[in-house]
């Protein structure tokens, strides 16, 4: 992939393998990757081929064998474990496929749970959280527990807790993978909007082209190497 100069995130000769058993399996191997801020990029590919890997050794969760991974000129890979934690509740906001709410909370308290690694007070806290849930439109469920949310209000939620630290990045991992082709949609059209309006920096992991087609750009992986596929002048215009 050609290098960008000016890239948010940049990946250079990262390598990355797990030992499965006996075995070793090189899931990445000397990857390049440039993705500019603002943009908005969707991962393809059959499984295993490194999508995931991709979105963890980005957030921080994870590190490469080999390479460099810069996030807004800060090589992250050399961000000691201890730091790392409050980089990414300031840098990383993160929307799984199975929501990874608290059961037990509200939408409102699972909103503030990475507020809590910040500096901010108490009552800072509570407006962010509440100014995500609005984002999100979901201003009037703020006191629902997940069991008392429909799938793609959760969905909302966990997206609200992704950006109520104001971060520079979502990484979204099969965002709609849960979801009916109605609040996927829905999913989606939000995802766009806080690319377009907020300028959000996302990379996405998905199998399903009908949400890949909201991204600016699709990346297609396979046995680790990456192949650009397209590029989508307008996020968020496909229905």
């Amino acid at each position: 992939m050609t290098s960008t100069s000016d890239a948010f995130i940049q990946l250079r000769g990262v390598s990355k393998s797990y030992r499965r058993g006996g075995e070793l399996l090189q899931v990445l191997n000397q990857l390049d990757l440039d993705i500019v801020q603002g943009d908005f990029a969707a991962m393809m590919g059959p499984s295993g081929s490194g999508k995931t890997t991709i979105l963890n050794l980005v957030g921080g969760l994870d590190n490469p064998d080999a390479g460099q991974i810069t996030v807004a000129g800060v090589d992250i890979t050399r961000i000691g474990s201890s730091a790392l934690p409050a980089w990414r509740a300031r840098h990383v906001g993160f929307v799984f496929q199975s929501f990874n709410l608290v059961s037990v909370l509200t939408a409102l308290e699972n909103v503030l749970l990475p507020l809590k690694l910040t500096p901010l007070g108490a009552k800072q806290r509570r407006e962010q959280a509440r100014f995500a849930l609005e984002i999100v439109g979901l201003a009037d469920r703020m006191k629902h527990r997940p069991k008392q949310l429909s799938g793609g209000q959760e969905q909302r939620v966990a997206i609200a807790r992704a950006i109520a630290t104001d971060p520079d990045i979502i990484l979204a991992e099969e965002p709609t993978g849960d979801l009916d082709r109605d609040s996927a949609n829905e999913i989606m059209k939000l995802l766009g909007r806080l690319n377009d309006e907020l300028g959000k920096t996302i990379l996405m992991v998905t199998h399903d082209q009908l949400a890949a087609d909201h991204a600016r750009r699709v990346l297609h992986l396979d046995k680790g190497e990456l192949i650009e596929k397209g590029v989508i002048e307008t996020p968020g215009s496909a229905t």
